[in-house]
């Protein structure tokens, strides 16, 4: 088998003298080729670099990497390039042997091996550490990867209508934090939209709605930390997204692509994509409907969290001003797919940008009349008091960060247990150092915060 180009780790200890330089560096040339011949073949068949990177079930980085001639050490992703763009096996450095040696796609073993190939690779390029792996979450990974779907039993009848029912039920179990629930749902409801899509009836609206699924799969990945997987979940949303030819679903699909980049940091990158989207879509608020007005109103407080957490204040102030506009013309405040933008949505994000601004004391000031209110959406109850704990603890008040922790917890005790928020948690603990306040250990010992 043909050595996969462009991989440094495959370098021999004792080949680092003038002779292994020189390897390196032929090395480094062929990935370079290898690169320009995948850039060109794209190029040629006239498709875009995300469009590519989604049809392979990768995020656009990837493909990116390749065509920058960064190479790859993995022969798989070699192989798939060159299937969906026919390229020769041998202008990608692969020999036809290793083309037809490769598993047959049907083979439950192969999707095995592509879902621990793809989940080590994720938590490799992770600093944030992966969720334990459970079987609910192994077969969320395989529903989202590219290939067959003969793992999961498909329970579609050809109807529509019973998949949108699926569909919503699994977005109230979003918004009313019941994640493990959804973990559980959420494979046998893409496996049905996806031959649903493959019926190409009703292929616009299938598109929207498995959009939807692979956007609630990105939002339950990143709620677990797993930034890994919500890559490619991301991905395959954003080309069912382009599909559906809907601007709503294209919006909520945008939205959590800059979430996701805003996870990773590209906190620039996501005020940029937040922007450039949102302004296709602003104005004649009157005119459009609720549904139309949520998706544009959520995916201007994703810009506006973008920008607090990348120490930009007056984008931020741009984005939620706007935002507050279009809350003028939707009152929606149901745990709903659609109906979770609302005034008091707004109000939270600008609760939670003065806290990533360290502004403790203007986030509690403008905490506490929502703290009074009804808010039915159990997600937004938990995140306005998470919001408080860590303005609490920006200003030492462990004990009142605790007891707001707790509050969270009983709004929605599954989010209280995400990554994030056990970080909070750990730093309160660590910072307590005479153990004044044992129930803040005791709490954190519950959440298996180490020590």
């Amino acid at each position: 088998m043909t050595a996969p180009y462009g991989s440094h780790t495959l370098v021999p200890t004792g080949m680092l003298d003038t002779d292994g330089r020189a390897w390196m560096a032929d090395v480094k040339t062929e990935a370079e080729k290898i690169g320009e011949t995948i850039k060109r073949a794209r190029r040629l068949s006239g498709r875009s670099q995300s469009n590519v990177a989604a049809a392979l079930g990768y995020h656009q980085s990837k493909l990116s990497r390749l065509e920058s001639g960064r190479g790859t050490d993995d022969i798989r992703v070699l192989r798939a390039v060159a299937a969906e763009l026919r390229i020769p096996p041998h202008l990608l450095g692969l020999s036809y042997a290793d083309v037809s040696a490769a598993p047959h796609p049907d083979d439950p073993e192969t999707e095995d091996m592509r879902r621990r190939t793809f989940l080590a690779a994720s938590i490799a390029s992770l600093t944030t550490p992966a969720t334990p792996a459970t079987a609910a979450h192994d077969d969320l990974v395989r529903s989202l990867l590219p290939g067959p779907r003969a793992a999961t039993a498909s329970s579609w009848n050809g109807e529509i209508q019973p998949l949108r029912d699926r569909l919503t039920t699994a977005r109230r179990l979003f918004c009313t934090c019941d994640y493990a629930e959804l973990e559980a749902m959420l494979p046998g409801l893409i496996t049905d939209l996806r031959r649903a899509a493959d019926d190409h009836r009703n292929a616009e609206e299938t598109a929207g709605l498995l959009a939807t699924a692979y956007r609630t799969s990105t939002s339950l990945l990143l709620k677990q930390g797993d930034q890994g997987n919500a890559w490619l979940a991301v991905g395959r949303a954003m080309a069912e997204a382009e599909r559906s030819g809907d601007p709503v679903v294209l919006a909520s699909s945008v939205r959590l692509h800059a979430h996701v980049l805003t996870r990773e940091k590209h906190t620039a990158q996501a005020v940029t994509l937040v922007r450039h989207t949102a302004g296709q879509l602003a104005g004649s608020y009157d005119r459009h409907s609720s549904r139309y007005l949520a998706a544009v109103g959520l995916l201007l407080l994703r810009g506006a969290t973008a920008a607090s957490r990348g120490g930009d204040r007056a984008a931020t102030r741009e984005f939620l001003d706007e935002a507050r506009e279009v809350a003028r013309y939707v009152a929606l405040d149901q745990p709903d797919d659609w109906a979770n933008f609302s005034p008091t949505n707004v109000a939270i994000h600008a609760v939670s940008a003065s806290v990533s601004f360290g502004d403790a004391g203007i986030a509690l000031n403008a905490a506490a009349p929502l703290m009074r209110r009804h808010i039915p959406a159990p997600e937004h109850r938990a995140a306005l008091w998470v919001e408080a704990a860590r303005a609490y603890s920006q200003q030492g008040r462990l004990a009142e960060g605790y007891q707001a922790l707790r509050i969270a917890e009983t709004c929605a005790a599954q989010d209280v247990r995400r990554p994030a928020v056990r970080d909070l948690v750990a730093d309160m603990a660590a910072r307590d150092r005479r153990r004044t306040l044992p129930e803040l250990h005791h709490f954190s010992r519950r959440l298996g915060v180490p020590a």
